[in-house]
């Protein structure tokens, strides 16, 4: 590794621990003739070293009024809970901002997610979600009409999957489907960011058991959000439990054992 990269990553490792361990949301990092002077290094290695930080989401760039230490990131898990469940969770108060409430005709892709016919009538919900008044997604969600009659009567739902335990459904399980992308003006101005940053697509399938209730498709701030996995060490493969008559005659029945 040259000698300039290792001046680089020093800087860059400095600042990210100054951000993590002992300066705020909102704070301004010291400045680039101060870095220069602790490390001896160039500007071009300080603004390489600060252009890392704001890409990874740590640092936020304004310009004319320099550079600043960005909101904490909450972690996006992949999890079955609605956006209120998992701000409440945080600490942080959930409210959203109801766009259109309607009743619509199925669109193939709506319709093959709710395993429904095309042209079926669902519910359309789209919603912006805010975590302590900051927007942080915008949501579109469907349900079939036949499935949660009159789910519009009245007040919109605050939460889907509130309502739907309420009438006997308990989300038990989904699917998810996550991709990254760059917001477009319309989106940007619902949630508060420049056109063309970056911001994370989640489509969602959530299952009442083999009952598939809502679909979903929610676009979060990149800026405020990380996914988070927890991974586990896979379990061993199911293999057939033999014995020693299994090598001279066919079993009746095969036993599985984890």
């Amino acid at each position: 590794m040259g000698r300039s990269v290792l001046k680089y990553v020093r800087v860059r490792d400095y600042l990210r621990s100054l951000v993590t361990h002992e300066l705020s949301a909102g704070d301004t990092i010291p400045s680039e003739r101060l870095l220069c002077e602790q490390f001896g290094v160039s500007r071009m290695t300080v603004r390489q070293a600060v252009d890392a930080l704001v890409v990874e989401g740590l640092l936020d760039r304004e310009q004319g009024r320099g550079t600043f230490v960005a909101p904490t990131k909450v972690d996006l898990e992949v999890r079955l809970a609605s956006f209120g469940e998992e701000m409440a969770r945080r600490g942080m108060e959930p409210s959203s901002k109801v766009l259109a409430a309607e009743v619509v005709a199925a669109t193939p892709d709506i319709a093959d997610a709710l395993d429904i016919l095309p042209g079926e009538r669902v519910y359309s919900l789209h919603r912006v979600r805010f975590a302590d008044g900051v927007p942080m997604a915008i949501e579109q969600s469907w349900l079939s009409c036949e499935l949660v009659p009159g789910f519009f009567d009245g007040a919109v739902p605050d939460s889907i999957y509130g309502e739907l335990r309420r009438r006997g459904l308990e989300p038990d399980w989904g699917e998810d489907t996550v991709s990254a992308t760059e917001v477009d003006a319309q989106d940007a101005e619902l949630l508060g960011v420049a056109p063309g940053r970056a911001v994370l697509r989640l489509a969602r399938r959530t299952f009442a058991g083999e009952t598939a209730c809502v679909y979903s498709r929610s676009t979060y701030r990149a800026d405020r959000y990380v996914l988070w996995v927890p991974l586990r060490a896979p379990k061993r493969a199911l293999t057939p439990r033999r014995t020693s008559s299994d090598l001279t005659a066919e079993p009746a029945t095969t036993e599985f054992v984890g």
